[in-house]
């Protein structure tokens, strides 16, 4: 009798073969499409002269019909070779309630046999496989358009297939994804993150598929996997509603270029097309027409971090506050109320009552403020025409047009901006000066008065936005986002791993701004071993952070009499990096000089200084800044400066816990002096 895997090993082998011979057919339909439309363009060229318009319009949409049909085959031919490589990763035998017994085999992307019009491989994202992320052996239901199908798994296994290979088959009494995890999470990490589809756990499953979420909030700790969560929820929701949605009308904020250089991998692989993405201040630049130059957060972070100026951090938590949003509408109320300060209009003997042009004024209320001048001029215009029975001259036009603006008390956005500070008697916390750059903290509020006094329509077009590190970003970002994107949302971070305590944002405050969202938390963290993890704890204590069984090394702290010493020291652990088995190793410093400062020691090849201008990630020793760091993830990481000098304030402990959570494997913190009193006790 055939083993369990010499019958899995002899079943991958006619995959792989079915799976080469819709490969060599959809080689033959894409040669024929070019071959076809080579055919036709040639026949055009050649009857240009006789064909009328009609025609020409038929001929044209049969090229575009064809050249889509073509770039379709070679879409499905990169599936089929992705599958070729790993066909699959699971199997379940599902016996629905008064029917037969059938093994679901599910990968990346489906595979039909035409022939036989039979399905062999199911999409990780088809409701059948929802079975193998949301149960064991035993009763079982998947929901389905049609309604809920029950029925109960009799097996079911995972597979590991790389290259085409077998490396495993596990069977599946208890609950094998814990196995199966432990050897994804023992692994080197890259540059690039992972998907995750054959170890996605039933928590996660579930956020991933809901459908009926407007907003979804991911609240997860460090290493819960909530980036790649959130990224295969936008490639389940591309499958479901694939008819409707596609990757073009999604849109990613992410917190700079080497993050989402690191997440870039994740949807190609998943079968979905590149996903645009922006980061928040290439979407505030354009926002506010490149018109302000602006300090960056990263400048902001690393002023508190240099010199964390009291007047400074006050003009920051005020901004950072919901109170600052609720007094911005206040303020918008007065000025509707309070800023016409016109007067009744002479035109010749005629006179237009104030009465008139304020009633008109007020009837676009639904209108931006400083859009409605043109709409009240154009009545002023038919209220004279009809007055006296006459056309207007153009002078009498303009006038008019001129007039309207004139009556309210201020016409630019920065001019209402300096005004609000004013108006609550706060005139300090306004340093918007001709000339100079904005601080950060002035910028999404600026763009919120834009927003209410202008309007703008720019992004209307987008159908789902991911935004990432919800944390960083304020109520004022929130109420801009609410307004320009008034579509459906994901939104993740966790607030612990917060680099400006004075702007943190946590799920509960974003709720304030989007009361209907739905809010999913992630305890159980997966990236760290458990030693590293307890070490993070001490930092920044989570009660409710769950740690995967995961053992390694000790934390090793390591104390010297001199920073010349410490460097050496350094050097000495990036040879032992370089000379041994791992894929990367993270050098993460508080500051951007001290960044600096460790490169000028180590250059050499394979080392790479990251900072807010970098736009890849590359494997191998990568320097950078806590701040940068964040969302990705090193096979080691060494902490150095951990000394009482670096790390003192709230801003530093964020800094210190983010550099601590980016280990998979092992973590060393180097200092001269006296340590941390974050890690002292």
């Amino acid at each position: 009798m055939k083993t369990t895997e010499q019958a899995e090993r002899e079943y991958l082998e006619e995959i792989k073969e079915k799976l080469a011979l819709a490969i060599r057919r959809g080689d033959d339909a894409v040669k024929q499409f070019s071959s076809e439309l080579r055919e036709k363009k040639q026949y055009i060229h050649e009857h240009q002269s006789s064909l009328d318009d009609a025609d020409m319009v038929a001929a044209d949409q049969s090229i575009n019909r064809m050249a889509f049909t073509g770039e379709a085959a070679v879409a499905r031919k990169r599936k089929l070779l992705k599958l070729l490589q790993s066909p699959y990763f699971g199997r379940i035998d599902f016996v629905p309630q008064g029917g037969a017994k059938s093994p679901v085999y599910i990968g990346v992307h489906s595979f039909l046999d035409e022939q036989q019009r039979q399905n062999l491989i199911y999409d990780w994202r088809a409701p059948i496989s929802s079975l193998f992320y949301d149960y064991e052996l035993g009763a079982a239901a998947y929901p389905t358009p049609s309604g809920l199908v029950e029925g109960s798994i009799e097996l079911k296994r995972q597979y590991k297939i790389r290259d085409g290979q077998l490396e495993f088959v596990l069977e599946n009494d208890v609950n094998i994804h814990d196995d199966v995890l432990q050897r994804e999470l023992a692994k080197s990490s890259d540059d690039k993150m992972k998907n995750i589809v054959a170890t996605i756990q039933r928590d996660q499953n579930a956020v991933i598929r809901n459908e009926t979420a407007s907003v979804m909030v991911i609240q997860g700790v460090a290493g819960s996997g909530k980036t790649s969560i959130a990224l295969h929820r936008i490639a389940f929701l591309l499958y479901r509603y694939r008819d409707t949605i596609a990757a073009k009308d999604v849109l990613i904020l992410s917190p700079n270029k080497v993050f989402a250089d690191y997440i870039s991998n994740v949807l190609p692989e998943l079968g979905e097309e590149h996903i645009p993405e922006l980061g928040m201040e290439e979407l505030a630049a354009d926002l506010l027409e490149n018109r302000y130059p602006f300090q960056t957060f990263f400048e902001q972070v690393s002023a508190l971090l240099e010199n964390p100026n009291p007047a400074f951090v006050e003009r920051i938590r005020f901004k950072s506050s919901g109170e600052f949003v609720s007094q911005l509408n206040k303020y918008l109320l007065h000025v509707e109320n309070n800023y016409f300060t016109g007067s009744e209009l002479r035109l010749g003997r005629l006179l237009v009552p104030l009465p008139f042009i304020l009633g008109r004024f007020k009837a676009y209320h639904r209108v931006p403020l400083l859009k409605r001048f043109p709409l009240v001029a154009q009545d002023v215009r038919t209220f004279v025409r009809d007055a006296t029975q006459r056309k207007l001259t153009g002078q009498e036009k303009s006038l008019i047009g001129e007039a309207i603006p004139r009556m309210f008390k201020f016409t630019q956005v920065l001019d209402f901006y300096r005004d609000f500070y004013r108006w609550l008697g706060r005139p300090e916390l306004c340093r918007v000066e001709p000339g100079q750059r904005l601080e950060y903290a002035d910028v999404f509020a600026l763009i919120y008065l834009r927003l209410r006094l202008e309007g703008i329509t720019a992004y209307e077009h987008v159908k789902h936005l991911v935004v990432d590190e919800m944390q960083d970003y304020t109520p004022v970002h929130y109420a801009v986002l609410a307004r320009l994107f008034p579509c459906r949302k994901t939104i993740l971070g966790d607030v612990n791993q917060t680099v400006n305590p004075y702007s943190a944002s946590s799920a509960e405050t974003i709720e304030r701004v989007f009361p209907q969202a739905e809010v999913v938390r992630l305890h159980r963290s997966y990236r760290s071993t458990l030693e590293i993890t307890a070490f993070a704890q001490r930092i920044t204590p989570n009660p409710d952070l769950i740690a995967l069984e995961r053992h390694g090394r000790e934390p090793l702290v390591a104390r010297f009499e001199s920073p010349a010493e410490e460097l050496q020291a350094v050097q000495r652990l990036v040879t032992a990096f370089q000379s041994g088995g791992q894929q990367s190793l993270g050098i993460i410093c508080k500051t951007l000089r001290q960044a600096t400062q460790v490169q000028q020691v180590l250059q050499g090849p394979g080392v790479q200084l990251l900072t807010a201008e970098s736009t890849a990630f590359k494997e191998g020793v990568i320097i950078t800044t806590a701040y940068l760091a964040k969302g990705l993830e090193f096979d080691e990481v060494i902490v150095p400066f951990a000394s009482a000098a670096t790390y003192q304030t709230e801003v530093d402990q964020g800094m210190l816990y983010v550099a601590c959570t980016r280990a998979m494997h092992q973590l060393t913190l180097t200092y001269t002096q006296a340590i941390t009193p974050f890690l002292s006790c």
